[in-house]
């Protein structure tokens, strides 16, 4: 989560230089195949993409003017500039794209040159025709004549720009520093705006455009560098003395819901919330969400504000941010937020507004297809905001610029009058082909937008399925009572960041299961596929049972899944968008064995239990289905756990010794072939991708027993 106490600070500075000329030496040694400025250039973009407030996921844009060799060896003039959709925070060499300098220059003499003639030029000009496009500002760039042009979104500027009196305030804080320019949609247009006003105003440090941001120059890296972070800090000083600190809308006047109202607030509010925008793309098709949430006390602070519902309609801080939030949040007082009815209108009515706009807004530009209708940050009244996007890193994004946008309105506010773009200037923005193509065209995921529940996910069949479903493209929360082995299989899973996390619970107690689905709702917003894998074995003949013994094997094995089945039917009722429910059962619900009495007979219950909440679920569209699997041994880094128990055991009974037993189970299959955690995986995933409308079923991975057939 981002932090907001800087931007509240009072008149200390808060915009600060980072250069250090032990980094910059540095970064001129990682890269001594490249010319030093170029390597200056890496630099300094990283320290503007680290710092939130200027730049956000993708947002502005850097470049040099330098000499590279063609792949004669001829040495040409080009510009270095960041490519389309790189983040400035990460970015490397090849982020900052090659273009033959003096072709670019020549454009500048055209009276027009529209979008595809550009993109065209650009790419004709690049040294490696593999590179990714050069940002949509890269003539602006190129006309500059400077050899380093910064360029970012900076919160303080727009916050003075996005006013009525914008360009007054700008005159009055910069004076002959900058030259400041209205908005023009980005192109070739602006650039050749942008050129005309650097050469009647030479001696300027910068370019402010109002509702867009700030272009900074100089003819080295450094120079370029601090100039931005010189002028923002000026604005930020600006900014803090007429708002005086902390926005008031800030300041918890009316008082938002506590922090553990807030979290309580949104286990209730978030499942049902996805649901209902939850949108149908075709009939075939439903596209779900991964919800961000950002419910910091200045956060639920503006949104419990009387002035918040027409700030979140008013539109975005910057037109660049449209692609990723749209122009207007949804916002929901917490009594309709509650209310399924109301909260159903609510969307209804967001979805009609968004139609007018496109219709009166975009379809006179030509355009004929409309994007998604739905809203993508919701703010909830006293509580905060909620980005829901089918992929979580998009709905990161989005969260973290409508934190960032409350944070600039709520200054605009103070400043005088928050004042947007219009509907039509921002249409063109949101339809501009340029700009969506940033987002790319990766087909989804079998299962993108959908959230899974594992237990005994610190297991050998548990972590398998886990695994699968991540790679899948499934957000997953694991949990499991053995808080070590969870640990371990969450580090194994790590390559898949922040899409697993962990939850160490006790299942048989149904308190701790309601606060796993509620960990699974705060971490990613609801619950789509439900897989209860958590089983203990015990080993013993019935006239040698010890009553404790089977009753705890029970309550693991089956009084569990039924808390489980309980709060998975809590959630994906509430959510109404059907789902999945897999229950790992086992061969031996069929084909029980000597000695094995508790774990089959558990296991024939959970068979049951799945049987009946396949007849129950149907009632709000789940699936359940259940996997028998058998003699699945794990690996070395995640062994089963139940083998380990009962392994020693059935070694001895067979005179055989590890190596022995698995290839005992192999062999007394009609397959003869091992049974993997990833083959249980495979099972579970292909319920869960709803490939056949199937409930109720049995679906045997055990290489063949006939005896456990289901029947």
């Amino acid at each position: 989560m981002l932090a907001l106490a800087r931007a509240f600070a009072d008149h200390r500075q808060q915009m600060q230089s980072k250069w250090s000329d032990a980094d910059a030496r540095r970064y001129e040694e990682a890269y001594p195949d490249l010319p030093a400025d170029l390597a200056l250039r890496v630099y300094t973009s990283r320290l503007i993409g680290v710092e939130s407030d200027l730049v956000l996921h993708g947002g502005g844009n850097t470049s040099v003017k330098t000499r590279l060799p063609d792949a004669t060896g001829q040495e040409l003039e080009v510009l270095c500039v960041k490519g389309s959709g790189a983040d400035l925070s990460e970015v490397e060499p090849w982020g900052l794209p090659a273009v033959e300098l003096q072709p670019l220059l020549r454009l500048r003499g055209l009276a027009e040159l529209n979008d595809h003639q550009m993109v065209a030029e650009l790419r004709r000009r690049l040294l490696d025709p593999h590179a990714p496009n050069p940002s949509v500002e890269a003539l602006l760039h190129a006309f500059l004549p400077h050899k380093f042009v910064d360029h970012t979104h900076a919160d303080a500027i727009l916050a003075v720009t996005n006013q009525p009196d914008g360009e007054q305030l700008c005159q009055q804080l910069f004076g002959d520093d900058v030259a400041i320019l209205p908005w023009i949609m980005p192109g070739f247009p602006l650039a050749k705006a942008v050129a005309e006003a650097v050469e009647q105003k030479p001696d300027c440090s910068g370019v402010v455009l109002l509702h867009h941001g700030l272009f900074t120059f100089g003819d080295d890296a450094r120079t370029s560098y601090e100039r931005m972070i010189e002028l923002v800090d000026r604005a930020e000083r600006f900014v803090g003395e007429r708002v005086g600190g902390t926005p008031s809308m800030f300041q918890s006047d009316p008082a938002p819901l506590s922090g553990a109202q807030r979290r309580a607030f949104l286990c209730d509010v978030l499942p049902r919330l996805r649901g209902a925008l939850a949108s149908r793309r075709d009939p075939q098709q439903l596209v779900r969400l991964v919800a961000d949430w950002r419910c910091e006390d200045a956060l639920a602070s503006f949104a419990a504000h009387p002035a918040a519902p027409d700030l979140c309609a008013t539109g975005p801080i910057t037109p660049d941010h449209i692609i990723r939030t749209k122009g207007h949040y949804l916002y929901l007082s917490r009594e309709v937020a509650s209310d399924q009815q109301g909260l159903e209108k609510a969307v209804g009515d967001f979805v009609g507004w968004y139609e007018g706009y496109f219709a009166s807004s975009v379809q006179p530009r030509g355009v004929e297809r409309m994007l998604d209708p739905m809203p993508i940050v919701v703010a909830i009244e006293g509580v905060g905001i909620v980005a829901l996007r089918p992929q979580q890193k998009a709905a990161r994004i989005a969260a973290d610029i409508a934190e960032h946008s409350l944070k600039v309105w709520a200054q605009g506010r103070d400043l005088g009058q928050y004042v947007p773009l219009s509907e039509d200037e921002l249409a063109a923005m949101e339809y501009w082909q340029l700009e969506l193509d940033k987002l790319g065209k990766k087909k989804p995921q079998v299962l993108e937008g959908q959230i899974a529940l594992v237990t005994g996910a610190a297991g050998a069949i548990g972590s398998g399925i886990a695994d699968t479903l991540l790679e899948a493209g499934a957000c997953v929360l694991l949990t499991d009572l053995d808080a070590d082995r969870l640990d371990a299989v969450q580090q194994k899973l790590g390559r898949f960041g922040s899409r697993v996390v962990a939850a160490v619970a006790d299942l048989t107690d149904p308190a701790a299961v309601g606060r796993v689905f509620d960990e699974c709702i705060l971490a990613f917003g609801g619950v789509d596929v439900v897989v209860p894998s958590a089983g203990i074995a015990h080993v013993s003949r019935l006239e040698d049972m010890d009553p404790e013994d089977f009753e705890q094997v029970v309550r693991v094995n089956t009084t569990a899944t039924s808390h489980v089945l309980k709060q998975a039917a809590r959630v994906l009722r509430a959510q109404g968008t059907g789902g999945n429910v897999v229950l790992q059962v086992s061969k031996n619900a069929f084909a029980p064995g000597a000695g094995f009495g508790a774990y089959s007979a558990s296991k024939a219950a959970v068979l049951q239990l799945g049987r009946i909440a396949a007849l129950e679920f149907a009632d709000f569209g789940v699936r359940v289905n259940m996997v028998n699997a058998d003699a699945v041994f794990g690996d070395a880094d995640v062994p089963s756990k139940l083998w380990q128990e009962v392994g020693p055991d059935r070694m001895r009974a067979r005179g055989l010794d590890a190596e022995g037993l698995r290839d005992f189970y192999r062999e007394r299959s009609l397959l003869k072939v091992p049974v993997t955690s990833a083959d249980v995986g495979a099972a579970v995933l292909f319920f869960a991708s709803d490939s056949t409308p199937t409930t109720g079923a049995v679906l045997p991975v055990d290489a063949g027993i006939p005896e456990a057939f289901p029947r």
